[in-house]
């Protein structure tokens, strides 16, 4: 059996996977980067997953994944095929690996591995359950400022709306950023809910460390390392996600001051 001591690394070593996962997606394509970018999502997932179960225990963790997973493929799949609450969009086939109704299974796990650090990061800089779950949807729209712009251009998925785009991402309807907000809503409601029965947490360190990698990683990568057409996007990205990263550094720096 694991040590409790092992245990409670598993989350660290999970979460520096996915950053080196990170790290070798401007460096491959084609199947290859298709293989890194699943390698991304299931050890970003694992990563969230593992931290909650340490931190708060395994129902939270549980909790969790039902309400990120869950609620992510149920809106995956009503948005595939109606085109609410994201807009028209479809996926690619056959690059993210099994599908259900034109969902890569991966996928909802891409709402664990995002929604979760947005979260915990939430609790640290507001202090009532209403601004926490606010500040998780801006940071998931955040979060997918980046995401969005990245996948359409790596041909992940595509859109057919028709709807006004942001200024310098061409494609990507605002409606989309919308829906994300209303979804990542319902899920922060959810896990705040399942947090008052779970223990609270000795540290947060992880989660902190993925959403200030995933903030300011993913500007650098944007403006510099994918290419010219995503220079909007670090822009966009890192405001989006510094509404809660900016605040954050400062209780960091507080801290430690």
């Amino acid at each position: 059996m694991n040590s409790p001591a092992g245990t409670a690394k598993l989350p660290i070593v999970l979460a520096l996977g996915a950053v080196l996962a990170q790290i070798c997606y401007p460096l491959t394509s084609g199947s290859t980067r298709d293989l890194v970018t699943t390698a991304v999502v299931l050890l970003g997932a694992a990563a969230a997953l593992s931290d909650a179960a340490v931190q708060r225990g395994g129902r939270f963790a549980v909790s969790l994944l039902l309400l990120t997973a869950g609620i992510g493929l149920g809106a995956e799949i009503v948005g595939v095929a109606t085109g609410v609450p994201f807009g028209c969009y479809d996926y690619a086939s056959d690059r993210l690996g099994p599908a259900v109704a034109g969902v890569p299974l991966v996928v909802p796990l891409a709402w664990t591995a995002g929604i979760y650090p947005v979260w915990v990061v939430a609790t640290v800089v507001a202090r009532t359950v209403p601004a926490q779950t606010a500040l998780t949807a801006i940071g998931a729209v955040g979060w997918d400022l980046y995401l969005d712009p990245q996948m359409v251009h790596d041909g992940q998925w595509q859109w057919c709306s028709t709807a006004p785009a942001l200024p310098g991402v061409d494609g990507i309807p605002v409606t989309n950023y919308l829906g994300w907000f209303v979804v990542a809503a319902v899920m922060a409601g959810g896990i705040a809910a399942a947090a008052r029965s779970a223990r609270p947490p000795t540290s947060r360190a992880v989660p902190i460390a993925l959403f200030l990698w995933t903030w300011l990683g993913s500007a650098l990568a944007h403006a510099v390392f994918l290419g010219p057409e995503l220079r909007w996007s670090a822009l966009y990205g890192l405001i989006g996600m510094g509404v809660l990263g900016v605040p954050l550094l400062v209780r960091l720096r507080r801290r430690t001051g």
